[in-house]
């Protein structure tokens, strides 16, 4: 049992991730006039740089050895890098052309995502208030596609490749920042040649708008890796169900600030389909919340056996709670 100090530092810790994570759409065209794929590619390589010094002072190699020896796993590990790749990508250039309320929903439909990709990759059974907040979620698309004129494809896009880099990480079973290491080092050739083709070309906007924008770009090593930092400190201090609230900080950030801060526009129909996505997600936070309430009285009885099927099972329900795990894929966050 964690004290109450250990806990109040786990929220702050929670707060000041997620938070950073929320606030993260005021730092990405403060790089312009860097396009989305070379502040992408600068992402990757200074990301890289950042977690591998983190290492050394930390002195935590030993787990890179024994990935190299498990092909299997290197190979899931090239699968997370590439979709984080475009979770990235997409992310940054939605940013940067004024669709930040569009990226923010991506982010509050995951779960939903995520839950429907276990039931049709894992045949995972959902619970009846599952079902019906899957089901209100896709009527939330029809409604946004409907406003939008088209689907929201940047949105669809970040909470699939977030769903899918969470599904390949779960496989993996790599600490935060250790994964962050091992996929932005398979990221860093390309991105590293990418950037000298630009330089080649005179492109590279690095070299020749200033060394304040280049300290800039060189900072998204940081903005990548410190809200990392902060969450894995959370993490083990407070609970998953805890985390779970926590993580809708974020997108609320992101979604209050494309309206107040960027201007864009929300008409009724967004607003309705807005309004659609966040009663799935309550319904689903309540359902998770209370199965994870019930199974803990079931334990906690004197005349109760503990079984293993038991603690899984409040387990699951904790997970439920918390969403897709943000441990195993900080990176995949905007």
């Amino acid at each position: 049992m964690k004290s109450r100090g250990e806990r109040h530092i786990g929220l702050l810790n929670g707060f000041a991730a997620y938070g950073m994570w929320g606030l993260v759409p005021l730092f990405w065209p403060l790089l312009k006039p860097a396009g989305a794929a070379e502040i992408l590619a600068h992402r990757m390589v200074w990301s890289l740089v950042f977690v591998a010094v983190a290492l050394v002072f930390v002195r935590r190699w030993a787990w890179a050895g024994e990935l190299l020896r498990q092909p299997r796993r290197l190979a899931l590990i090239t699968v997370a890098a590439a979709v984080i790749t475009v979770n990235w990508g997409v992310y940054i250039w939605a940013v940067n052309s004024g669709h930040v309320v569009e990226a923010s929903l991506g982010y509050f439909i995951n779960p939903l995502v995520t839950i429907a990709m276990g039931v049709l990759l894992l045949k995972e059974r959902l619970r009846p208030v599952q079902w019906t907040a899957v089901g209100v979620g896709a009527a939330a698309v029809l409604v946004l596609t409907i406003g939008y004129g088209r689907p929201p494809w940047i949105s669809l896009t970040l909470a699939f490749s977030f769903a899918t880099y969470g599904l390949v990480k779960k496989k993996v079973n790599l600490g935060g920042v250790e994964s962050l290491a091992a996929e932005t080092a398979i990221q860093f050739l390309p991105a590293l040649g990418y950037l000298l083709w630009l330089s080649s070309h005179g492109n590279l906007s690095f070299a020749s708008e200033g060394p304040g924008h280049a300290a800039l770009l060189a900072s998204t090593g940081i903005v990548t890796a410190l809200p990392l930092v902060c969450f894995g400190a959370a993490a083990i201090r407070v609970p998953l169900s805890t985390l779970g609230l926590l993580q809708y900080l974020a997108p609320v950030f992101q979604f209050l600030l494309g309206i107040f801060y960027f201007g864009e526009a929300m008409p009724p129909e967004r607003w309705a389909g807005f309004a659609l996505v966040w009663l799935a997600l309550t319904l689903l936070t309540w359902d998770a919340l209370r199965t994870a309430r019930t199974l803990r009285r079931e334990i906690t009885r004197p005349s109760t056996t503990m079984t293993t099927g038991t603690v899984s099972a409040v387990r699951k329900a904790e997970s439920l709670a918390s969403g897709p795990e943000p441990l195993d894929s900080p990176s995949a966050r905007p």
